[in-house]
């Protein structure tokens, strides 16, 4: 049944273009977020990619990835790959519409931040965009950036673009995970003009055996505390389970005070569909699912550069397999194609 649905998915993706493609972030009538299947970017802010951050937004894709480094001695934060200290990435010294494209890149994450605002006063009914950030070395209290640091930050430079964790709850829910699986998501038209901020933990962090206190579980105790002070709204970001995993991964890791606040998963694709992991767990209960490494997935195709036709059906084939949003770095694929929006069975 499994290999006759995925059959059935890859012969609907011609007709998936018709449908969603055309211009950037097109919307497939409004289904609510948590009912579409669309496609992001893989270390986004990176110039080989993109010159420029805002081309990165322009792209199409619904879901950009930065990677940021807390630097201790700047107290800073960094944008960079793979360099703690110093800033290496697509982000300009710009916070108007008028200097985005031209100004001077390698900024820290408030620059970043700026480029998003000023380039929403150009496009201020985009389409909603996952913003994943991959806290490399972790958060660092101890320096004054935590999670309420960086939920701050984002406020200061993004204010009511952002969709956070309180207006998923609204004043029915009090817990996340109750509020998604109420299906209380807003549309995708609900949410133009939007960025939706995802938090894991980075790979130097998990590296690290001297830190036990990881990303998702630090912002995990944020949200409850927040939540139990009375100051929910003030958080920016949902934080997301990391790891493909067959069943419910939060059981295993998080204390049960912390489990309800993750709605958020994201693992690589291959392990989740070459391994037959029962993926309805996500969808059933309205969960937002991130499969990356999109192309692995067998029969897998260019990491890079595969035909538009095959990525529609690479879409097409990882919604009948329940993700939310499937990455990879396909960055030199058109508006018309990263755009796309399929139905998530």
């Amino acid at each position: 049944m499994r290999v006759l649905r995925r059959l059935a998915a890859v012969a609907a993706a011609g007709a998936l273009f018709v449908l969603a493609g055309g211009t950037a972030h097109a919307d497939t009538g409004s289904p609510k977020f948590s009912a579409a299947t669309t496609i992001g970017t893989h270390n986004a802010y990176d110039k080989a990619k993109y010159t420029y951050w805002a081309q990165a937004l322009d792209s199409g894709a619904s879901l950009l990835e930065l990677d940021v480094y807390v630097d201790s001695i700047s107290k800073r934060w960094r944008v960079s790959h793979s360099n703690p200290w110093g800033d290496n990435n697509n982000c300009e010294y710009a916070n108007t519409p008028s200097q985005l494209y031209s100004q001077a890149t390698s900024q820290d994450l408030g620059s970043c931040l700026d480029n998003m605002a000023a380039w929403e006063q150009l496009h201020p009914d985009h389409a909603p965009i996952v913003v994943k950030v991959e806290m490399k070395v972790g958060f660092n209290q101890t320096i004054g950036l935590g999670p309420s640091a960086f939920d701050t930050l984002v406020s200061q430079k993004l204010g009511s673009s952002v969709y956070k964790p309180a207006d998923l709850l609204g004043s029915s829910y009090s817990t996340l995970d109750a509020a998604a699986k109420a299906n209380a998501w807003p549309t995708r038209d609900q949410l133009k003009g939007k960025f939706i901020f995802e938090l894991i933990p980075g790979t130097v962090e998990e590296a690290n055996p001297f830190d036990h206190y990881w990303t998702d579980q630090e912002y995990g105790d944020h949200l409850r505390d927040l939540y139990a002070a009375g100051n929910i709204s003030q958080a920016q970001a949902f934080p997301a389970v990391l790891g493909a995993a067959n069943g419910d991964p939060r059981t295993s890791r998080y204390d049960s005070s912390i489990q309800p606040w993750f709605v958020f998963f994201d693992g690589d694709a291959a392990t989740y569909v070459n391994n037959g992991y029962d993926t309805s767990f996500y969808s059933t209960n309205h969960y937002i699912l991130i499969m990356t490494d999109a192309y692995n997935v067998s029969p897998a195709i260019s990491s890079t550069g595969p035909t538009d036709a095959e990525v529609a059906a690479r879409l097409a084939l990882l919604a009948a397999d329940h993700a939310s949003i499937i990455t990879s770095d396909w960055s030199t694929k058109s508006a018309a194609v990263l755009s796309a929006v399929s139905a998530r069975s």
